[in-house]
This record gives C-alpha cells, structure tokens and sequence, in this order.
C-alpha cells in the first residue's frame, strides 16, 4: 500500500498519509522514501504553488510507531553507534524534507498529533486544527527524547517554556490550548477541515509561484541568522522578483488600478 497520496487540483497539491490503520505512524524506511519522493515532485513542479497535508481516517499521525519500537527496545542487538545512523538514515529524512520543502505548506490536523507527528506539523509553514485534534510532545512518557527536531522546531511555534512544558509533562492538549499557544492558527469543526485548508491554500495559490517560495525560504533562513545576512538574501531575492514576468505584468496592472480616469484628469 502507498502511504503518501496526493492530489492536485490547479495549483493546489493535497498530500495525505493514508494508513489509517496504524494511524498514520510512521516507522519504516518505504514511509521516509515516500515523504521525501513527494516533497521532491512538489519542488521540481512549477505549477505547484501550496500545498495541504493531512492523515486519512481519525488521526493526523500517532508518531512512531511503537510496535516497531518495542521489537527494536527488546532485540538489544543494535550498537549505540549503529542507533545514531537508523535515526539520520531514517526518520530525520523527513524534516529535512519536509521543513526544506519550497512551497508553502498547511497542516490540515484531523486528529491526534502525537509525537512525531505533532513534530511533522510543526514542520509545515501553518497549522489549522479540527475541533477534535489532540496534541503531545510525548516522547519522555516512553522514556525516549524528540530524536526527529521537535527541540528545534516547537519552541519555535509556541516559545521556550510553553515548549518545555509539553516537552517534560508529555501531556496531551486539545485544540483550544494549541490555539491559544499558537501551535494552531486556527480551529474549525471537523467537517470544515479541508475545505477551510484548501481554501486557504488557494489564497496563496493566486500569489506569483516564484515570490511565494522565495518569501518561503526568507521566513525560514530569518528563524537563525543575523538581519544583515537576511538583509543580503532579501536583496538577492527581490532583484530576482523584479525581473520576473509575474512582477511587471502585476505592478502594471496595480498602477492601471490606482492612475486617474481620463474623465478626472480632463476636469
């Protein structure tokens, strides 16, 4: 069975996991391939502008998948060393892939985000939360740390000591809570889910390609590095904006908009 799905409608790709039997989790190297296969086509096509992602069934994604963990904890025949690179082989595929990803992403939450998938949708650029979506940084509560960026990538979203907090309680949280930290932009009643994401999505979608994933990495790289070296890019960038097709067909047609009708000028 395929475990990415995608569809697309215009410039609009909708992603889904789509095992809803093991709710989404993730464990296996064909899951990491598949993630970052889809990322790649989602860069290289053009005519891809936004993207939604979402989890078939009742779940986003239940994180690692803990029948493989616990076949893993009890064979206790894997070097230390040997651990090290199942994680940078593995699973770290998919935040390299999927934080990297050029085009402007939304996590349409249907469900639990556990774990490594409450870490998966933080990797996405916005969050919207059904009604029914729990969260959990849970990782400490099986004895283990965020081994797939959560360190990285929560306290970002909700700031360092909200993000200890979910980090070193493992509690879960309901959508109102992500909310009010900013985990989530928004929180819809379930069946509102994808329609709300992909008309957002759209929105974005009507946007020049090239200027929304150049904006894209400026939010990314602005996360960590100085503002002279965001300054250097965001000149680099706009020069490459100013050239395009989309930027002189659109600030012709906004000038067209705002000049003064012949008839005013006469007066």
């Amino acid at each position: 069975m395929t475990f990415i799905k995608i569809e697309i409608d215009g410039h609009v790709a909708v992603v889904t996991m789509d095992s809803p039997t093991t709710r989404n989790a993730l464990g296996t190297d064909e899951q990491y391939a598949a993630i970052e296969d889809v990322c790649r086509r989602i860069s290289h096509d053009r005519n891809i502008r936004a993207v939604v992602w979402t989890g078939a069934g009742r779940a986003f994604c239940a994180g690692g998948d803990i029948k493989l963990m616990r076949d893993r904890a009890l064979g206790g025949d894997i070097e230390p060393i040997q651990d090290r690179y199942h994680y940078k082989e593995g699973i770290h595929r998919i935040p390299l892939a999927l934080y990297n990803l050029e085009v402007p992403v939304i996590a349409a939450v249907n469900g639990p985000a556990i774990g490594a998938g409450l870490d998966l949708a933080c990797m996405c650029d916005m969050r919207i939360a059904a009604s029914s979506a729990k969260f959990a940084e849970s990782f400490v509560s099986l004895g283990i740390i965020p081994g797939d960026g959560g360190a990285f990538l929560l306290q970002r979203l909700v700031g360092p000591a909200k993000a200890a907090e979910m980090t070193f309680t493992a509690d879960v949280i309901d959508a109102a809570e992500a909310l009010a930290c900013g985990l989530v932009s928004r929180v819809v009643a379930d069946e509102a889910l994808l329609p709300c994401a992909t008309e957002m999505a759209g929105r974005i979608a009507r946007n020049p390609p090239h200027a929304l994933r150049m904006a894209k990495r400026l939010l990314r790289e602005a996360q960590h590095a100085r503002l002279e070296t965001v300054l250097e890019l965001s000149a680099s960038f706009q020069a490459l904006a100013h050239a395009t097709e989309d930027h002189r067909s659109r600030i012709d047609a906004a000038v067209g908009r705002i000049s003064p009708k012949k008839s005013e000028t006469a007066s």
